[in-house]
């Protein structure tokens, strides 16, 4: 058969076919529906050496299914989002919509939340040896009052945003609460540093802010409380959190139909010296990544504003939106 009869389309799905054609590999892309994890961490989940899952991994990523990112010496994979308006695009969401109904094996299950509980570890253990040095620290990178004033603008301009209850992720020594109480009714401050709240809850109270509750945990826990929100904030936390992706999912799921998300943080960088200095888990990340991790959580990208620091740093300020309701049936 002449080679150039053949349709470019249909030699994609062809490879599709392939990277789909292993149960390893769809093991894997179950994995990484909202996780980013590196080749280590998937031998040790699906307990599979590291050789043959290599192979696997370079298979799916040839066909597009999933997308890396470098973070040192180490990659890490996540699942890609299929290609708008390409012939193969259904395809591809039918299989992740079949995949994601099948549930994860309990021993995966397991040890993926193993690894959530060692990156958080680390992530806690860090905070409370350098809480007092914590400020500092950031202001290395970024200047707290900059990315906070531009995250202020974008919630004045959010037309549908209410003004009842908002939540921060991630509060840190709660230089923002002051402003989030004169704003809102009700203010929800959630950490999972018990150190880190005390003090926000004591920089408030100096503040005068009283219509703050501090909430000692993480989103998933007030999501399974039926809790929802007209705001919710993440001033440079996702670099710090184990599974970035996550956050959207449990945000989503908290946010009242038309309620946005705001996010400050770091675009990806190579500077690795922030892992040991500031504690962060991530080398940030791309404008792309936080865009398609809100896609798959079925938030809606808004308002974006990139702000150039010191050492070669930039912030991205995004703003991601849940669908009024009736827009979602439209959607339908």
């Amino acid at each position: 058969m002449d080679s150039h009869a053949i349709h470019p389309e249909l030699s994609t799905i062809a490879t599709l076919g392939k990277a789909m054609g292993d149960p390893l590999r769809l093991n894997v892309l179950r994995l990484l529906r909202t996780e980013s994890l590196g080749v280590l961490e998937l031998t040790h989940i699906l307990d599979t050496r590291q050789s043959g899952l290599s192979h696997h991994l370079k298979v799916l990523a040839r066909s597009g299914l999933v997308s890396t990112r470098r973070e040192g010496n180490s990659i890490f994979y996540r699942r890609a989002l299929p290609p708008a308006d390409s012939l193969h695009e259904p395809l591809i969401q039918s299989l992740f919509e079949a995949i994601d109904d099948v549930p994860l094996a309990p021993v995966y299950r397991e040890r993926l939340h193993t690894i959530r509980q060692s990156r958080s570890e680390q992530s806690r253990a860090f905070f409370s040896r350098n809480m007092q040095a914590f400020r500092q620290h950031q202001e290395l990178i970024a200047d707290h009052e900059l990315y906070a004033r531009t995250v202020l603008e974008m919630i004045a301009l959010a037309d549908s945003h209410a003004h009842d209850t908002v939540l921060e992720l991630g509060p840190g020594e709660g230089m923002f609460l002051p402003a989030l109480s004169r704003q809102f009714r009700r203010v929800i401050a959630l950490d999972n540093s018990r150190d880190m709240l005390e003090q926000a809850r004591k920089s408030a109270k100096a503040a005068g802010a009283g219509n703050i509750e501090y909430r000692l945990g993480e989103l998933s826990l007030l999501a399974d409380e039926g809790l929802s929100v007209d705001c919710i904030i993440a001033n440079m936390v996702l670099h710090h959190v184990p599974s970035p992706a996550a956050i959207f999912c449990e945000a989503a799921t908290l946010l009242r139909p038309g309620a946005s998300l705001f996010i400050s943080d770091l675009c990806r960088h190579d500077q690795e010296w922030v892992k040991e200095t500031c504690g962060d888990l991530w080398l940030g990340f791309s404008s792309d990544e936080l865009s398609d991790w809100a896609q798959e959580a079925g938030l809606v990208a808004g308002e974006a504003q990139y702000l150039g620091l010191r050492n070669g740093f930039q912030i991205q300020v995004r703003q991601f939106s849940r669908h009024h309701r009736r827009q979602e049936l439209l959607k339908d």
